[in-house]
C-alpha cells in the first residue's frame, strides 16, 4: 500500500477533527476571540468538535467560585452557539501552578474539578499530583520546551503536547517529543494553541478520532486509548 492509499484509510477510519487546545477571550486574556466567534471559526475550517481549554490560574484574594463560574461559563457559550452546527464542545482547562509558568493541560474536568484544582495551585505540581488523584483525567504538559519553561519530571505526567502549533512561540517540538519518551506509555498530543484569528492559526494541530466523544471525561479515555492520528497543519497525518 502506497503513502497516498494509507493516507485515504486513515482518513475514512478516523473521520472525525478535535481541537484539543484553544482559548477564548476574556477568561484567556491573551485570546483576540469570544467563545462563539472562536465556534465560527473552527467551523469554516470542518472541525467537528473543540476543547476550551482557558488558562486556570491563581488570583491571590479572588473569590475561586467567581473564577471558576467565569471559565465554565466560557465553555457553556461556545457549547450552546456550537449546537446549531452539530459541533461538540468539551470542557478543559490550561493550569499553572506558582512555582513557575509551565503549563498543563487537564482533560476531563467539570466545575467541581475545576474547585478542587483551585485550591492546589499555590503549592506546586509535586503535591498536586501526589494528593489528588485524578482517574478519569489526563494530565498533559503543554509545549514543555518553549522559552522559560522549567523542567519537570516525566513520571509527573499523563502526556506532553509534542506537536504545538502556535506562531508566536518556538515550541521545540523535537526536544518535546525527546522528553515525552522519558516515561513509558506516554500520551501524545497535538494542539493548535489558538488565540488570534486571521493568522492561519486555527485547526493547525487537531486529532482525528473514529467517534466523537459524549463528554471530556470520554476524551480523556479516548485519549489514554490512543485511538486516533494526529492532523498537521491541515494536510499531514501522524500516527
Amino acid at each position: 500500500m502506497n503513502e497516498q492509499a494509507i493516507k485515504q484509510a486513515l482518513l475514512q477510519q478516523y473521520p472525525y477533527r478535535v481541537e484539543l487546545h484553544a482559548h477564548t477571550a476574556p477568561v484567556s486574556g491573551c485570546s483576540e476571540v469570544s467563545p462563539a466567534e472562536l465556534i465560527d471559526i473552527y467551523k469554516a475550517q470542518g472541525v467537528d468538535a473543540v476543547v476550551i481549554t482557558n488558562h486556570f490560574t491563581y488570583h491571590e484574594g479572588l473569590d475561586p467560585a467567581d473564577y471558576v463560574n467565569t471559565h465554565v461559563a466560557a465553555f457553556e457559550q461556545a457549547k450552546a452557539h456550537a449546537e446549531q452546527y452539530g459541533m461538540q464542545v468539551y470542557l478543559g482547562a490550561e493550569i499553572r501552578f506558582t512555582e513557575n509558568v509551565n503549563d498543563y493541560l487537564v482533560y476531563g474536568v467539570d466545575r467541581q474539578r475545576l474547585f478542587e484544582i483551585y485550591e492546589y495551585l499555590p503549592y506546586g505540581i509535586e503535591r498536586f499530583r501526589r494528593e489528588y488523584a485524578m482517574p478519569d483525567s489526563v494530565f498533559v504538559q503543554a509545549h514543555p520546551k518553549r522559552d522559560r519553561m522549567t523542567p519537570v519530571d516525566a513520571a509527573l505526567l499523563d502526556g506532553v503536547e509534542v506537536l504545538n502549533m502556535h506562531q508566536n512561540h518556538d515550541a521545540r517540538m523535537g526536544l518535546a517529543a525527546l522528553f515525552a519518551r522519558e516515561k513509558d506509555g506516554m500520551i501524545v498530543t497535538i494542539g493548535s494553541d489558538f488565540h488570534h484569528p486571521h493568522r492561519e492559526h486555527e485547526a493547525q494541530g487537531l486529532i482525528r478520532v473514529a467517534q466523537l466523544p459524549k463528554d471530556g471525561f470520554a476524551l480523556a479515555e479516548l485519549l489514554r486509548s490512543g485511538e486516533y492520528v494526529m492532523e498537521f497543519a491541515r494536510e499531514y497525518l501522524v500516527i
